[in-house]
C-alpha cells in the first residue's frame, strides 16, 4: 500500500484520497443527475493543482504547500499537477488520471531523480498518469461531454478562486460553478481515515503546546516560545509547515486576535505577573491542528487571571458537553456567550439581566470573535456559508461566527470561546448607554491592561457528543502542574 509518509512518523495511506474520490463522484451524480441525462456520456472533473511560487522576482520559491481541493483527490505533494475524474454515469464509476510536469534532465542533476509516469502511478495509486503536456490529447482522445471545473468563493477569506485555463478550453461544454459547493461539502465530513490523520496532526501539536508551556518562562522572547513549538512539530512530529502563523501574546498582546503578523512577530519580552496565550497548530499531510492554550508565565495565575480563565473554561465546557449531531452552532456560541456573561457577573465586573445583555450583544464586546470554526484541510475549512445552508446571522455579536449551520457526526470543528479586554472595545461599551447600564465601571477598569484568555480544541462531533483530540492541560491546577514539571 503506498503511502504518505514523513520518517516514522504517521503514515497517511493512498486509500484516504480514493475514497475522497469515488465520494466526490457519488455525490456529483446524485446532484447533478437531472444534467447529466446524455448516454453513457463521459463526463469529467478537471482539477488543477497548486503552482510553485517565487518569492517576488527572485529566484527563490516559498515551500510548496498543495493547493487543498487538489490534495483532497490525489495526495500530490509536487506543484504543477492536472487531475481528472473521469466518470463513467451509467455505471456510476471514476478513473483518476493524473498529469505531472515533464521535466528536464537538467532537473536531475540540481534536483533529484526524475520520476517516470510509472513510479508516479504506484506512488499515488491512480489509474493513469501522463505528462501535463499531454492534456490536451487525452480530453481529445476521451472527448468529455462534460467538464466540470473549480471556480467559487471562500466564505472566509472572501477570494475567488477562478476557473483554470488550459489548451482547447473551447472545444468543451465546461461549467466552471456547479462542483465548487458539491466538493466543499464532501470535505465537511471526515471519513475515518482523515480523522486519523486529524487526530495525529492534533496529538503532535498538544505535545508541541505542553512543551511551550514547560519552556516559558519571565524573560523570554515570545518568539522562542514560537520555535520551540515549530521545532517539536517538525523534528518530532514530521510537520515540516504549521496551518497558520503562530500566535504568541503575552500580556496585553493575548488581547490581540491575530497577533503575530509580520508588522507584530511574536517579538515583545515576556513579564512576570503576564498570561501568554499561544495559538499555534501544526500540519501533517495537508491536514491542520488549531489549538490554544492561556496560561501563566511564571507558572502560578493570579486571582485574577483565575476568575477570568475560569470563566472561559466554563463557557468551554458548556459548549463541549452540549454540542453533538442535530445542535445548532449559533445556539452553541449562545451558550457560550451565556455562560461567559454570568460568570463575569458572579465575579462582580457586570450587573444585571442576563438575557437583556445578550440582546444588547454585550457579548461581543468580551469575545468579538465566532465560537469556533470548520477545521480539516484548511484551518478555516470549507463549507461554511455554502448555498444550501443557513446565512451568516445579521447580529453584530453572532456576525463573526464562520458558520451557522446544523452540526453533523463526522463535522470537525475548534471549540473556542474566548475573554478579552481590548481597549477599543472597552471603550465603545463605556459610551454606549444601552452596554455600560451593565458594566461596574470601577471593575471592568481594572482589568483594562489584563489582555485576553482563549481556550481552544479540536473537537470531532459525534451523534451523542464530542471528542476532544486536542490533549493539553487546561484546568488552572493541570496547567501548574505541567509548568512546575519542566
Amino acid at each position: 500500500m503506498a503511502t504518505y509518509q514523513m520518517g516514522s512518523c504517521h503514515a497517511v495511506p493512498m486509500t484516504l484520497f480514493k475514497n475522497n474520490r469515488d465520494k466526490v463522484t457519488k455525490a456529483v451524480l446524485s446532484n447533478l443527475q437531472e444534467s447529466l441525462k446524455f448516454e453513457a456520456g463521459s463526463l469529467q472533473l478537471l482539477l488543477e493543482g497548486g503552482k510553485d511560487k517565487s518569492l517576488y522576482n527572485t529566484d527563490v520559491d516559498y515551500v510548496f504547500r498543495q493547493e487543498s481541493y487538489f490534495q483532497y483527490l490525489f495526495g500530490v505533494k509536487e506543484p504543477g499537477c492536472w487531475g481528472i475524474l473521469n466518470i463513467d454515469v451509467k455505471s456510476s464509476t471514476s478513473r483518476s488520471v493524473l498529469f505531472v510536469p515533464r521535466l528536464p534532465e537538467l532537473y536531475e542533476t540540481w534536483m533529484g531523480q526524475l520520476l517516470t509516469t510509472d513510479d508516479f502511478k504506484v506512488m499515488y495509486e491512480v489509474d493513469e498518469v501522463y505528462f501535463e503536456d499531454e492534456l490536451e490529447a487525452y480530453l481529445e482522445r476521451t472527448a468529455p461531454k462534460l467538464i466540470l471545473t473549480l471556480s467559487g468563493t471562500n466564505s472566509d477569506s472572501g477570494l475567488t478562486m477562478q476557473p483554470p485555463e488550459y489548451a482547447g478550453k473551447e472545444k468543451y461544454v465546461v461549467n466552471c460553478d456547479a462542483l465548487y459547493p458539491i466538493i466543499s461539502e464532501c470535505r465537511v465530513i471526515k471519513s475515518a481515515e482523515e480523522i486519523e490523520v486529524l487526530r495525529y496532526v492534533a496529538k503532535v501539536s498538544s505535545d508541541a503546546h505542553i512543551k511551550v508551556m514547560q519552556f516559558i518562562r519571565p524573560g523570554r522572547m515570545e518568539y522562542e516560545g514560537e520555535s520551540v513549538f515549530l521545532h517539536h512539530a517538525y523534528a518530532v512530529g514530521g510537520c515540516r509547515h504549521a496551518s497558520y502563523t503562530c500566535i504568541c501574546g503575552s500580556g496585553t498582546n493575548s488581547a490581540i486576535l491575530h497577533y503575530g503578523h509580520a508588522g507584530a512577530p511574536n517579538n515583545r519580552p515576556i513579564q512576570d505577573g503576564e498570561l501568554c496565550l499561544f495559538d499555534m497548530g501544526a500540519n501533517y499531510c495537508g491536514y491542520a491542528a488549531d489549538i490554544t492554550c492561556t496560561f501563566p508565565a511564571n507558572g502560578k495565575f493570579t486571582e485574577d487571571q483565575k476568575f477570568i480563565y475560569n470563566a472561559v473554561l466554563d463557557a468551554r465546557n458548556a459548549v463541549m458537553n452540549t454540542a453533538r449531531d442535530g445542535v445548532s452552532w449559533v445556539d452553541m456560541h449562545r451558550l457560550a456567550g451565556r455562560v461567559l456573561l454570568e460568570r463575569l457577573k458572579a465575579g462582580g465586573v457586570l450587573n444585571g439581566d442576563v438575557d437583556e445583555m445578550l440582546e444588547a450583544g454585550l457579548s461581543g464586546v468580551f469575545q468579538p470573535h465566532g465560537l469556533g470554526h470548520l477545521l480539516g484541510l484548511d484551518v478555516h475549512d470549507v463549507g461554511g456559508y455554502l448555498p444550501a445552508e443557513p446565512l451568516r446571522p445579521s447580529e453584530e455579536w453572532l456576525s463573526k461566527l464562520r458558520f451557522a449551520r446544523i452540526l453533523r457526526a463526522g463535522m470537525y470543528v475548534t471549540i473556542e470561546p474566548g475573554c478579552y479586554f481590548i481597549g477599543r472595545l472597552m471603550n465603545n461599551a463605556l459610551a454606549n448607554p444601552e452596554l455600560r447600564k451593565f458594566l461596574n465601571v470601577e471593575v471592568f477598569e481594572r482589568f483594562r491592561n489584563f489582555g485576553g484568555v482563549r481556550i481552544e480544541d479540536d473537537v470531532l462531533i459525534t451523534k451523542t457528543g464530542t471528542e476532544n483530540f486536542a490533549i493539553v492541560p487546561r484546568t488552572v491546577e493541570e496547567i501548574e502542574a505541567a509548568m512546575a514539571a519542566k
